[in-house]
């Protein structure tokens, strides 16, 4: 789903810059500059759909990059994650946080930070394929463009109030969400928790997402994150015990 998402990396450091763009072209096509200012002028040029940047950089830091883009009509809409130590998020970069999408927390490792990405990427993505059915409250997708966990997650962090069917071999689980917020799942004579944790494996089917779709039936018992963080370690156990009954 993400190949039609655009980013444009910006880091003065040619082995940092190296690494992420060689990860991050296995989600999406990458434009990498080590100046500032190039940065500036490819994004003006040609509108990416994201900026990945770092903040401490000679002469033009991430900071203004991040100004200079929000304060132009044409780019101001571009989401921006800006790579910084923990001290300067802290200290300096905390009025920032409405201005970009997110922070990247450096040192790093490499999968962790583009895990972290791919969840930006992945809501992107499905926003862009909203805007390009504009008119139109349902979205449907399959889930070989975007698996259940991703699916879940870029709903969770576009704070969607909405509902989603998903279909695997003539299985149907409904959920409902509200700001992001797993409230109300079905699936067969399950519910709530049990009904999400029987989906969160699938990678072939397909999705539809309902954005006028709402109930006010709640029957899960923690956040998004929380369903999948369990679900998950329910799964891991289960694969655990099998090794372990097939050593005996």
């Amino acid at each position: 789903m993400a190949g039609n998402i655009k980013i444009l990396l910006v880091d003065d450091n040619p082995m940092v810059l190296g690494m992420l763009r060689s990860q991050l072209a296995e989600l999406a096509p990458v434009t990498a500059v080590q100046n500032p200012a190039d940065a500036l002028l490819k994004a003006i040029d040609e509108p990416p759909d994201l900026i990945i940047a770092d903040y401490q950089m000679p002469g033009m830091n991430g900071r203004d990059l991040v100004q200079k883009i929000k304060s132009r009509p044409a780019t101001a809409h571009i989401p921006v994650i800006l790579v910084a130590s923990k001290t300067d998020i802290s200290e300096k970069l905390r009025t920032m946080q409405d201005s970009v999408e997110d922070f990247l927390e450096k040192p790093f490792f490499v999968r962790e930070a583009v895990a972290r990405i791919k969840r930006v990427v992945d809501k992107i993505a499905l926003e862009k394929m909203a805007r390009e059915v504009a008119g139109e409250t349902v979205l449907r997708g399959s889930l070989a463009q975007m698996n259940v966990i991703d699916l879940l997650q870029s709903l969770e962090l576009g704070r969607k109030t909405c509902a989603l069917a998903l279909t695997n071999s003539g299985e149907l689980c409904s959920l409902f969400f509200n700001e992001g917020q797993i409230s109300h799942a079905t699936y067969g004579p399950l519910k709530g928790d049990e009904a999400v944790f029987k989906v969160l494996t699938w990678t072939v089917g397909n999705f539809e997402i309902d954005f006028a779709g709402q109930s006010s039936e709640q029957s899960t018992t923690r956040s998004t994150q929380g369903l999948l963080m369990e679900g998950l370690r329910l799964l891991d156990e289960a694969n655990r015990d099998q090794t372990q009954q097939a050593e005996v």
